[in-house]
């Protein structure tokens, strides 16, 4: 066949692979075809979800699996052999490869950014693709390694069936890459749900099987995050590796099977010196006592790598317990994992760690479409714009005179609690679920503090009592000291449990939490750290297919959501809605808004002379914060709090927040990819297969089927595509089909012809099939009712002769627009 004619993928097969595997390149370990790089950002407009087009290189080669080092585009034989290189370039950017070449079937056009060669780009014939060992010495000296380095970054990663994602892999190969030159200090920064402990594991893995590094520590400072790591991603070190603990404990894996975890501390308080990798919680090494201090048992030189899970939040002071492990293990390679560097007046992580060896933002994910995006709903209550000022005389709960000065918004649940506005949340909470369809999706509400926490929980079960009644874990309140919320803890992260649903918490589980299928986050506190506001919008981020969870919603009602104006946020949300009184809370389908019931509430006021925690129980350090005093709470009824507006924005593609529809977001995004009418018509005619165009935008994010739901069902895609981009009145499919009937477009064909044409006109006009020259379309009804495929074709003649009378059908629908 001539070459011209062949399609893209015939080149690849037919010309490309051949010459890689004649240059010594290794089918089955060393190229990758058709490799899919990203998954696909998730657009989101009302109802409406779907996904962007994938990033896709056709090929990319790995010296070892896992291990990249350099892409390749291909492009049909009508095109130039260079016409691929800058689509190669900007993914072998994204792979941070210097390697990039383009090619046609008749030559190479290769991108050397190492400055190795004799020019940056060069044209090079089929039979003279550089070999592994040609790049893999280029690679080398260009990054300046030795052969014995060399040895560390390129050792094979763990197979575990699970490819890494492409930043995954750049996270690893950076780490190991910086640790074979020396570096002892090294952070990490991954947005949540990236797999920050997975690329851990692999780092590990692969410094420990080489032999750089023999003994590890992994540290975390919450007992889940460890036992979580454990039985999971870093199952493959069971033997080699033990818990930092003296309470053995057994853990039920997803499968149902349970796993009981190694301990390497006695009852006498002595480490068991023989395991290789160690995983502990800094509270169990070191405290504020001497003897406290069992990390000092150990030689500085016991570990050789330290991995600090979530390191914002314990090594960035000086003088925290983080710290003081760190600087005993001071020649151990250490690395900070975070997905939120922090840096104040008084703690610093870059101080310590350094610049990132990689950082994979909020941001980044959302657009790669490996996080979920989301929505925010902003609720403004009258007490916290106006504030509270008691009047003359005004009792609280107790009988006491309730001190006369101006409540706001910071005292609230804090010093002044009006039982009314957590009543009026609650409601509201309840209220969008009920019109989300799904009263049972997983929530999260944070609360000022436990005892905060404890009056919410009460509030959502009074408004949820039909669910309560079914099963009394509907609602439950999980918090640092509260034995049956924290038993419960990990059904509510179990994608499996169904219960809990709603859980009330203040800090437990603002940071850390694998909650998968997490699809509303209610903040019911202020919250003033940018790190925390990250750490708890990242407890939605993850995307679960199985369950259909591809974006979230986050509900302020404290205006912690101002955070996003900050220039260090980096992952706006693709819509914030704000509603009025009367309003519905569920966000309208095309983002603007539309009347609902009001909901009205009576708010209160006490004085609480206990801690934050239950009646009798300390309070526990995850929902204190920096304050560990007992506050005194002041108790008032009967001030009342209503709503007073509420509204919603979207993400564009361009990451910038605006109000917009859904018809709006199609038009503009039709209008990028068609510059006028004109410019769709010359398309429309010259695609035979009209699927072909449906597809491809559907590929961009833009699912006409969807999109036709929302706007108008009975449409045409090029109704829809002719209406919504430029304004033209349309035709329904059903007025389409007519049309064609009334110009007795069929009178030259016999009878059953006939019959088989306007059967499928009706299907076009019913369904609205586009693709009527599939030849399995004449297998179903009602078409199997009129006879075989092959003799309904041979009505027309021949196959082909039936193809044309398919295409002439499909010409005749469109005549009058075309």
């Amino acid at each position: 066949m001539e070459k011209r004619l062949l399609s893209e993928r015939d080149i690849c097969s037919k010309y490309i692979l051949p010459a890689l595997v004649s240059a010594g390149w290794d089918l089955q370990t060393q190229i990758a075809e058709e490799r899919t790089l990203t998954a696909g950002r998730i657009v989101v407009r009302g109802k409406l979800v779907a996904r962007g087009q994938k990033k896709r290189a056709d090929f990319v080669l790995y010296l070892k699996p896992s291990i990249p080092i350099a892409v390749i585009e291909a492009k049909d034989n009508r095109h130039a052999a260079s016409d691929g290189i800058q689509q190669a370039l900007s993914y072998s950017k994204m792979l941070r490869v210097p390697f990039a070449f383009s090619s046609n079937g008749e030559s190479f056009v290769f991108h050397d950014a190492t400055g190795q060669s004799h020019q940056t780009e060069t044209e090079v014939s089929l039979d003279s693709f550089p070999s592994p060992d040609e790049l893999r010495a280029k690679l080398l000296a260009w990054k300046g390694l030795t052969e014995a380095e060399a040895g560390t970054v390129l050792h094979p990663y763990f197979d575990s069936g699970k490819e890494p994602r492409y930043y995954q892999m750049n996270a690893v190969n950076a780490s190991l890459e910086a640790i074979a030159k020396g570096r002892k200090r090294l952070l990490l920064v991954m947005a949540t749900g990236t797999g920050k402990t997975f690329t851990a594991f692999q780092i590990i893995w692969r410094l420990w099987r080489s032999g750089k590094n023999k003994r590890v520590l992994f540290l975390a400072d919450r007992n889940v995050l460890v036992d979580q790591t454990m039985v999971n991603d870093f199952r493959p070190f069971i033997g080699s590796m033990a818990k930092l603990s003296t309470h053995s404990k057994t853990i039920e894996r997803p499968n149902g099977t349970h796993e009981k975890l190694a301990v390497a501390i006695d009852r006498r308080r002595r480490i068991n010196t023989a395991y290789e990798v160690y995983l502990g919680l800094y509270q169990a090494l070191t405290g504020p006592n001497e003897s406290q201090k069992i990390y000092r048992e150990l030689s500085p030189d016991f570990f050789d790598l330290i991995i600090i899970d979530e390191c914002h939040r314990g090594s960035a002071a000086e003088d925290s317990a983080w710290r003081e492990i760190l600087e005993h293990f001071s020649d151990a390679t250490q690395i900070g994992l975070t997905a939120t560097p922090k840096e104040t007046e008084y703690a610093s992580n870059i101080n310590y760690f350094g610049e990132p060896v990689y950082s994979y933002t909020l941001k980044e994910g959302i657009k790669d479409g490996f996080l979920a995006p989301y929505k925010v709903i902003k609720c403004h209550l009258d007490r916290d714009v106006e504030g509270y000022r008691p009047e003359p005389g005004q009792l609280d709960r107790n009988g006491s005179e309730v001190e006369d000065r101006i409540y706001n918004i910071k005292d609230f649940d804090r010093t002044l609690v009006i039982d009314d506005r957590t009543k009026l949340v609650a409601q509201r909470v309840t209220q969008f679920l009920k019109e989300s369809g799904d009263r049972m999706q997983k929530t999260i509400i944070f609360c000022v503090d436990q005892e905060h926490a404890g009056r919410m929980r009460q509030a959502l079960i009074n408004e949820n009592q039909d669910l309560v009644t079914k099963d009394s874990r509907y609602v439950m309140r999980i918090t640092g000291n509260d034995k049956d919320g924290l038993n419960e803890l990990a059904n509510f992260i179990d994608p499996e449990s169904d219960y809990p649903v709603i859980v009330t918490t203040s800090r437990l589980l603002s940071t850390g939490v694998d909650a998968q299928t997490c699809r509303l986050i209610v903040l019911d506190r202020e919250i003033g750290s940018m790190t925390e506001f990250k750490q708890i919008v990242g407890r939605g981020t993850r995307i679960h297919e199985d369950t259909g969870k591809y974006f979230f919603t986050l509900m302020d009602f404290r205006g912690a959501t101002s955070h996003f104006a900050d220039p260090e946020f980096d992952g706006d949300p693709v819509q914030i809605y704000q509603p009025g009184p009367d309003d519905p809370v569920m966000p309208p389908d095309d983002g603007g808004t539309s009347t609902g019931r009001d909901v009205n509430g009576t708010e209160t006021i006490v004085i609480d002379p206990v801690a934050p925690g239950q009646p009798g129980e300390p309070a526990g350090p995850d929902d204190l914060g920096g304050d560990q005093r007992p506050r005194r709470k002041i108790y008032v009824d009967g001030i009342g709090a209503t709503i007073i507006k509420e509204r919603v924005e979207y993400l564009d593609a361009d990451g910038k927040l605006v109000t917009e529809t859904l018809r709006d977001f199609t038009r503009k995004h039709l209008t990028r990819r068609f510059a006028s009418m004109d410019d769709f018509l010359r398309r429309w005619r010259a695609e035979d297969r009209k699927q072909v165009i449906v597809d491809e935008l559907a590929e961009e994010g833009l699912d006409l089927e969807l999109i036709g739901r929302e706007i108008d069902a009975g449409l045409d895609p090029f109704d829809l595509v002719c209406h919504v981009a430029f304004g033209v009145k349309p035709l329904t499919r059903r007025e389409r089909a007519e049309n064609v009937k009334k110009r007795d477009a069929f009178t030259r064909y016999g009878e059953q012809a006939r019959a088989v044409l306007e059967a499928l006109l009706d299907k076009y006009a019913d369904e609205g099939v586009l693709t009527l020259d599939d030849t399995n379309i004449l297998q179903i009804n009602p078409f199997s009712n009129m006879g075989t495929p092959v003799e309904l074709m041979r009505a027309f003649g021949k196959k082909p002769d039936y193809l044309r009378a398919i295409h002439d059908l499909q010409g005749a629908l469109y005549e009058e627009s075309a």
